[in-house]
């Protein structure tokens, strides 16, 4: 706090503005907020009678920002969950997760009670991740809108439940907010090294639905939209955030209501399975898109039940040691990966005249990206075109975008460009169009790194 003191007094910030952002900070509490608003003001009064301002440099209030909010990715995306419906969540505190859960602790009294004062929810701390997601499968096959959040140490350690989700097709949301690994890695740094391990996540054939969300804006999006696509797909969705995004202040627009209603996926009940005779399938793709029929536990009808199975199974959800009964779940669960790819967000491009030079990229990364772009051209005279990548499987315009460039750079904050290895395998054709432009030290990229790692490969 004597830093902060010293500071408002030479760049002339206010110091009610200091107290409204400690109040901020301490949530109202007077004690906190007077100690250190005492100890600024006695450093104020210090700078003030002892030190010669020798710079030009102040700060006056402006109205540059009138209408946007400040808030965190995590925030945000617990915000979004509210208002996506979410009915549980179970959590174990990992940085730079823990925060997410906690925010769903502060808004959902608020905002999901009933007339009478009940809550409308339920969120457990558990005793570990893996008894985290394993309750969250439990409340997805009861019909909850299940979610739980975490890092990366705490996927590895969900990976079991995560493939359990996937075969048995069970809707879960779950937020991996990135940090530095492998191992315990660097938790109090950003990076965005948990794509490949989530992408395969799940031992055998398995591909799992990702959301990139690049903005507080979209963490706030994707926190309702993806239930509604782990429902309607009966599998788990992971939305990929990280410590950056996730942990601090960013500047956005007013957060806007769901703009559609909540897509519950394709839900049997009593009504329906009475025009049915009773005769149905859980594990049968009835549409052409890969996706069966469920019920939901509450469901009165006599032929409701059915045995959701990790093992074996047929389209009756009986155990099947059978070749070809395995063998066709596993290429209806591809196809339903398949139509994924029409269901999930799509990407966003800024396209320029006369560019041949394409760049990838997603999440926390954007400004570094958008910046150095603005460099290439100024300093370089080189024009880029821009795809900001926002979930995977990839939709068609990430090939078209790939096919219409000569060369592709896939910006990335990992050591091995996962990004770029994950297309390579989906457009294997274009492979030697994508360039890795990748880095990873724990801080966000910079633009002038960008801007340099793609220079360093034009030259050659």
């Amino acid at each position: 706090m004597v830093y902060v003191g010293v500071l408002a007094q030479v760049l002339g910030i206010e110091l009610d503005k200091i107290e409204q952002a400690l109040s901020f900070h301490f949530k109202g509490k007077e004690a906190p907020i007077k100690s250190n608003m005492g100890v600024v003001r006695a450093a104020f009064d210090w700078a003030a009678q002892n030190l010669t301002k020798s710079d030009p440099y102040v700060v006056e209030p402006m109205d540059a920002t009138s209408g946007y909010i400040m808030t965190d990715g995590n925030t945000a995306a617990a915000l979004g969950a509210i208002y996506g419906g979410v009915q549980f969540a179970a959590w174990y505190p990992i940085t730079p997760a823990s925060s997410l859960a906690e925010a769903l602790n502060v808004y959902l009294p608020k905002l999901r009670k009933t007339a009478d004062g009940k809550h409308t929810y339920a969120v457990i701390q558990a005793e570990d991740e893996l008894a985290a997601i394993g309750m969250a499968v439990g409340a997805g096959w009861a019909g909850l809108r299940a979610m739980t959040s975490t890092s990366g140490p705490g996927i590895s350690l969900m990976t079991e439940y995560a493939g359990l989700a996937y075969f048995a097709e069970v809707p879960i949301v779950v937020w991996d907010i990135q940090r530095v690994g492998p191992s315990t890695g660097l938790p109090t740094r950003t990076a965005q090294g948990d794509l490949t391990q989530v992408y395969f996540l799940g031992h055998g054939d398995t591909n799992q639905v990702m959301l990139l969300p690049g903005s507080v804006q979209e963490c706030f999006e994707f926190g309702w939209k993806a239930f509604d696509l782990a429902e309607r797909l009966q599998m788990p969705v992971f939305v990929m955030s990280d410590l950056d995004l996730g942990m601090n202040q960013w500047m956005s627009k007013p957060f806007e209501y769901p703009d559609a209603p909540m897509d519950r996926g394709k839900v049997l009940w009593e009504e329906d399975l009475e025009k049915l005779n009773g005769i149905w399938a859980r594990y049968k793709d009835v549409d052409g898109d890969g996706i069966p029929y469920r019920t939901l536990p509450g469901n009165r009808h006599p032929a409701a039940a059915y045995f959701a199975r990790g093992t074996g199974h047929d389209e009756n959800a009986r155990y099947s040691e059978e070749p070809d009964n395995w063998e066709n779940n596993l290429l209806r669960l591809k196809k339903k990966y398949e139509t994924a790819r029409g269901l999930v967000p799509r990407p966003v491009i800024d396209a320029v005249e006369g560019a041949q030079i394409g760049v990838i990229a997603f999440g926390s990364s954007t400004p570094a990206v958008e910046e150095a772009r603005f460099l290439l051209r100024q300093e370089a005279g080189l024009k880029t075109d821009f795809l900001r990548l926002r979930a995977l499987p990839c939709t068609p315009e990430v090939r078209q975008f790939v096919e219409s460039h000569e060369r592709v750079y896939v910006v990335e904050s990992n050591r091995d460009g996962q990004l770029h290895q994950i297309l390579t395998v989906a457009l294997p054709d274009q492979a030697t169009r994508l360039r890795s432009a990748c880095h990873t030290d724990g801080l966000p990229l910079t633009a002038r790194w960008v801007k340099d790692a793609i220079l360093a490969q034009e030259v050659k």
